[in-house]
This record gives C-alpha cells, structure tokens and sequence, in this order.
C-alpha cells in the first residue's frame, strides 16, 4: 500500500544546533587546495586592477578608473570559494517499506533534510534529488526558504517504481560543475556493479554512501512457511523460512553491504550503515564524528 504522505519530522534540527558538520574543513581538498584564486566581479575582497577585455563583462568595468585614466578597467576580487552539497535520494518502491512506523524512506528524507539544514548554516548552496529507474534533478540554492519547500516535496512523494542507480548517477553527474559534496542515500538493494558504477561516477567528489535499512532486512522475523513480495515488482515469492534459510540471507547481504563498503573504500568515500530504528540524531553524531577524524 503505497502512502499519500511522507511523514518527516524535522524538530532534530534543534539538536543539530549544537554541532559544526565539518564540510569547511573539506573544502581545501574539495577545491584541490585552499589558494585564493581571483576573477574579476566575484567574491568580497578588491585585490587589484586589470585592463579590460572582451571576456569581461561590461558591468564588471570601473568607471571611476575610466574617467581618471581613460582606459577600461575591471576589478579583481578575491574569489569565494563555497561547497555546493548535492545530496540524492532513493525514491524507488522498496524505500517504502515497512506499512506501519517509520520507512525508509522517511528515515533517508530526514537525514537528507538533517544535512541540507547543516548546509544552511554557512549560507552554502544544495540540491536534494529523488531517483527511481529515472531521477528527478533539483538545482542547488541557498537558504531555509528552499530547505523547507524541499521538505514540502519530499512529503508529497509518492515512492514508485524499480532502480536504476548507475543511469541516475549517470545523469546527475552531468549537472555538477564543480567539485562538490555529494550524499548518497539508499537501500543500495541494487545490482552491485550498477553501485559500483556509480560510486565510480562520483569518485573525483567529496562523497558520502549511507545505507538505509529496515531492522527486519537485518534479521529477519520470519518463520516457516512464508510469502515474500518484491515491492518494486510486485512478485510473490511463497518459501519456507528455516534457520539455515536465515543464516544464508544474513551472509548475502553482509557480503553485498561488504563489497560496497569496500568501493567506497577504493574510491575515498565515506560509508554509513544505519538502521531505522537509529535515533535519528545518533546518526548524524556518528557520521560528523567520523569527519572530524
């Protein structure tokens, strides 16, 4: 049964407060240093003068240079050198799960909103994007106005439809102009060479990898004779469920969660594993504790 609202609580940005995510201290590696660098009509700081030419822009020209000189000249300014964060969202049906309490989906949007709201505070620009077998691009802004319509939408959402990690990524990765902080957050209960494909594709930025589970997917409750319905196709599967059925599934996905901890690894990306019934804020405890390493 597919839910007409997504309930995500946001009263955690409170205590959220009273940490610091240490993304600035990211930056120079995000940026490949932190040398200022300068181009003319950005940024705060005046740093010099230069002769104009047909590049710049005409706004760009001082004329108060012009009427002393009588030569066109543009300002040079220290360049501001900001983190965009682009955080993407798996919005496929197997995100829906369970029926009752709190989804996995819910749990991805209030950490994805628990980030955003970080990012907020030093006036940084992000984007968080929903993805299925298609994915839905938002473009990175500023401010808690966008934070809350972001919020907004997530909570309208309706979860439909299979995965497709790696052309999602794919296509995203074409909208990033620079190198950038970029989460992911999902399931990840995709093919892994599409994962691993896709953690390629995100290599060259500062990434995240946060995997989101049920307490049930972990271990599963279930005994005897049962039936098992994939929530993005809608198969049924009726099986008997023994203990040694439990200890095979267990040693799958503990070597499927494995090997993509392992990419991440290869790639210099950070991985998470949280489960739905984590407080919320614990979560981001551990994850920021992690970047202040």
């Amino acid at each position: 049964m597919t839910r007409t609202k997504q309930k995500i609580e946001t009263d955690f940005f409170r205590q959220l407060d009273s940490f610091t995510f240490s993304v600035r201290k990211r930056v120079s590696t995000v940026y490949a240093g932190n040398r200022p660098s300068t181009r003319s009509g950005h940024g705060i700081d005046t740093i010099g003068f230069r002769e104009y030419d047909s590049s710049d822009a005409l706004k760009d020209i001082d004329w108060k240079a012009y009427a002393r000189t009588e030569k066109l000249y543009v300002r040079q300014f220290e360049e501001e050198k900001t983190l965009t964060t682009h955080i993407l969202l798996d919005a496929s049906k197997s995100m829906d799960y369970p029926e009752k309490g709190t989804s996995k989906f819910e749990y991805s949007a209030m950490l994805a909103a628990g980030f955003a709201y970080m990012v907020t505070k030093y006036n940084d620009r992000f984007a968080i994007s929903t993805f299925t077998d298609e994915i839905d691009i938002n473009k990175p802004r500023r401010g808690k106005k966008n934070l809350m319509r972001t919020i907004d939408r997530l909570s309208e959402l309706e979860l439909s439809g299979g995965t497709s990690i790696s052309e999602a990524v794919l296509k995203y990765s074409r909208e990033i102009k620079s190198r950038s902080l970029v989460i992911l957050i999902s399931d990840f209960m995709q093919d892994p060479e599409a994962i691993e494909t896709a953690l390629y594709r995100l290599s060259d930025h500062d990434l995240i990898v946060i995997q989101v589970l049920d307490p049930t997917e972990k271990e599963l409750p279930l005994q005897g004779n049962s039936k098992l319905v994939d929530l993005e196709t809608g198969e049924e599967i009726r099986t008997y469920i023994s203990e040694k059925f439990k200890e095979r599934y267990t040693r799958k996905l503990d070597d499927h969660t494995a090997r993509i901890k392992k990419t991440c690894m290869k790639v210099g990306a950070e991985f998470h594993t949280y489960t739905t019934d984590t407080p919320i804020f614990d979560a981001f405890y551990h994850t920021i504790r992690r970047r202040r390493r």
